[in-house]
């Protein structure tokens, strides 16, 4: 609850002092890259329904970065309304309208809203008659229709679409658990989320051959270790004091602060917002960031995840497909 607050905090300073950048412009980087997203090391995500992959470390990434998708937000907006009553300078109590309005209920909105729709979808698959419930029909898509529909109609009454598909998610599989129909769910949305990821990490790429990088200095390259390497790790281990995992198990969630999907679109929302004269040398950061928590993260997830597994009792390969000849 307190790792991308604090994360949030960090980043700013080390952007400001660092930088040059206002304290605004600061916030709204630090806002965009705090959050974080697991969906890039399918590793580290929790494994499908009534599986054993759920352990402390899958399961706290992944409701970390579900968490992170509307929470972050708040901060965004904090950004745009400091900036804007900055240049304006204007003595119009925006304090109390983003208290009121994007925190208490763009928040609140979204997590009423989302587990209205969750119980909805969950009473109309599971618990209508049963000729007419939707698990009869074997179509997984259905997850992808809850989807849709939470955050189109909470983004229709201005509230958090990220937080309230969340929120619907956890509410809609908890209205059965045990129904074999959430594997269909599980696997049509694990094969989009692949092939969108796919897409994405491709215009990525695209994106950094046609020169992304080019206003990155050396100074940003170091921040962008900072960020990584030092700010994540020490916020993540704060916000872990007391929890019941072990060592091992908090140095693995505090590590991995994955970046990816979320950071690009919560700073290119802000950009929309406000104009930034230094537009460039931000996308140039925050690529860079997420071109490290790829390769790094990346690279180290299967290792890392491997050896927990092992010392914890579980067994690494037993979702491997057979060897040939075996």
């Amino acid at each position: 609850a307190i790792t991308m607050p604090l994360g949030i905090l960090a980043i700013t300073a080390v952007t400001a002092w660092g930088m040059g950048l206002p304290w605004a412009i600061a916030l709204l980087l630090a806002a965009s890259l705090a959050p974080t997203d697991p969906v890039l090391a399918a590793d580290i995500q929790v494994g499908p329904p009534k599986s054993e992959d759920e352990d402390e470390v899958r399961f706290g990434l992944t409701s970390e970065a579900g968490l992170n998708d509307g929470f972050a937000f708040p901060f965004v907006h904090l950004a745009i309304m400091l900036a804007a009553a900055t240049a304006a300078g204007s003595s119009k109590p925006w304090l109390g309208e983003w208290l009121t309005y994007r925190v208490l209920w763009e928040i609140g909105a979204g997590v009423g809203a989302g587990w209205l729709i969750g119980r909805a979808f969950g009473w109309l698959t599971f618990h209508v008659p049963a000729q007419t419930k939707l698990a009869q029909t074997g179509d997984g898509l259905i997850a992808l229709a809850a989807t849709c529909i939470s955050y189109g109609f909470t983004e229709i009454i201005h509230c958090y679409g990220f937080l309230a598909v969340f929120v619907t998610a956890l509410t809609f599989r908890g209205t059965h658990r045990t129904h074999d129909f959430h594997h269909d769910m599980h696997d049509v949305t694990e094969q989009i989320e692949r092939l969108a990821m796919m897409v994405l990490l491709l215009l990525f790429g695209g994106a950094l051959v046609s020169g992304l990088l080019n206003s990155v200095s050396l100074t940003d390259a170091l921040i962008a270790l900072v960020i990584l390497l030092v700010i994540r790790p020490i916020t993540g281990l704060i916000g872990l004091t007391g929890h019941r995992a072990d060592r091992s198990e908090q140095l693995t969630l505090a590590f991995f602060g994955i970046r990816g999907v979320g950071s690009i679109y919560y700073l290119a929302y802000g950009l929309n917002h406000i104009h930034v004269d230094a537009a460039e040398r931000l996308w140039g950061l925050l690529g860079l960031v997420v071109l490290f928590s790829i390769v790094l993260h990346g690279l180290t997830v299967t290792p890392i995840m491997r050896l927990l597994d092992q010392q914890h009792g579980r067994d690494p390969d037993k979702d491997a497909p057979p060897a040939v000849g075996a």
